[in-house]
């Protein structure tokens, strides 16, 4: 069976990245788990159509729940397509559940989506424990990203 150019060895592949909880947040914590899908939400992801904007996670009645995340209507679904903008059941042991509930009520930190992706078939949800950044610690990473790719730059001019 050949593998897939876009997979890791150890089958996952990427289908979206939130590039701006990077940005907003500090994450102090990540946690990979699986995410409820209908049949017509697991065909549009497979064609990446999906945003990010304004996801959030939270514990609901003891279960992890994914609010926010817009996967677009599948094209061919007819009358049978899926809500947009439900809220989506995330599959996590409760004990997860449990620490992850009490970090977010005692240290006022948030649950944020980092990135979905396939492992072996399945959807994953990277979740991140996260704390929200400062303007000028915003400020300090993109200063630190620019020198990095400065210096990145000089090398490669350079023959290094």
């Amino acid at each position: 069976m050949a593998k897939n150019k876009a997979q890791d060895e150890d089958g996952t592949s990427l289908i979206a990245k939130n590039k701006k909880a990077f940005h907003n947040y500090e994450v102090m914590q990540q946690l990979e788990c699986g995410i409820a899908l209908t049949g017509t939400e697991v065909k549009s992801l497979r064609m990446k159509n999906l945003a990010f904007t304004d996801c959030y996670a939270t514990v609901r009645e003891g279960e992890l729940v994914l609010v926010g995340l817009n996967i677009s209507e599948y094209a061919m679904g007819h009358e049978m397509n899926h809500v947009p903008d439900r809220n989506r059941k995330l599959l996590v042991k409760k004990r997860e559940i449990r620490k992850l509930k009490t970090a977010v009520q005692e240290k006022g930190l948030t649950l944020v989506p980092l990135d979905l992706h396939w492992r072996r078939g399945l959807a994953k949800v990277e979740l991140g424990l996260v704390r929200g950044k400062k303007l000028y610690d915003k400020r300090e990473t993109l200063r630190d990203r620019e020198t990095k790719r400065d210096q990145d730059r000089a090398r490669r001019q350079y023959g290094r």
